[in-house]
């Protein structure tokens, strides 16, 4: 059975790095998009082929619309096709709305909206040319509906990825092309060290007392680009263990 394609961004580090691993052990070959980390994308691309598939390591900054265009160029030239693109590039940059500048407004929106919407624009026109029934999947965040200090500017870039995804899964829908999002809450992350100690106020507020895995939102996308979902378009899974449920009983059940 021929190996499917798919492009990840920002894949050298944290759920990119997962949402990579995962797609490798599931028919994928795999674009490994980075930035500055080219170790961790050294390191993603050794635990792709350690599974068994094809990985090649594509820098670009998905922000600048010459490298981003570059970048799909680059991806198709090595892999011929493309099935699946995973938009999961972003950055954090939380500050209190009344010291917000323009340039971090710019830097956000930049990456997390502008960097996402053109490339997601330059893979589906290579979808429709090719006539693939391809799959896009945007990582936003919970911050999309949930309100935390200091992140207005990020808050309105995911909630604005959201509104993307639905307006270009009803554009796409004519061509067979899916577009999805996952909304991660907080994630285990390479840098964390012992989460549970270092985040004991986030985790006791999280009903399933953790933080969500890489893996888990790789086998997401997993789902959300196989056959099994190609009724599924235009929606959002959120996985944060809860975190943004009105309310729940603390107390254990008796």
């Amino acid at each position: 059975m021929q190996r499917k394609c798919a492009l990840v961004t920002g894949a050298s580090s944290g759920i990119g790095k997962g949402i990579a691993r995962v797609l490798a052990e599931n028919g994928y070959d795999v674009g490994i998009s980075f930035n500055q980390n080219e170790a961790g994308a050294r390191d993603t691309l050794d635990q792709v082929a350690a599974r068994g598939a094809r990985g090649v390591l594509l820098q670009a900054d998905v922000a600048d619309m010459r490298q981003n265009a570059a970048l799909a160029a680059a991806f198709l030239d090595a892999f011929g096709r493309v099935d699946l693109l995973v938009n999961n590039a972003g950055i954090t940059r939380a500050k209190p709305f009344l010291d917000v500048d323009e340039a971090l407004f710019d830097d956000v929106l930049g990456l997390d909206l502008k960097g996402s919407f053109f490339l997601s624009q330059h893979i589906a026109r290579r979808m429709v040319a090719d006539k693939t029934a391809g799959r896009i999947v945007n990582i936003t965040s919970n911050h999309q509906q949930g309100c935390w200090p200091g992140s207005t500017v990020y808050a309105a870039s995911k909630a604005a990825l959201m509104k993307f995804t639905q307006n270009c899964a009803m554009e796409l829908a004519p061509y067979k092309i899916t577009v999805n999002a996952i909304a991660p809450g907080y994630t285990v992350i390479e840098r964390m060290g012992d989460y549970r100690a270092r985040y004991a106020g986030p985790l006791s507020r999280i009903p399933l007392k953790r933080f969500l895995t890489p893996e888990e939102v790789g086998h997401a996308v997993v789902y959300l680009a196989s056959e099994q979902a190609g009724y599924i378009t235009g929606t959002c899974l959120t996985m944060d263990g809860g975190a943004l449920l009105p309310a729940w009983v603390a107390q254990e059940p008796q």
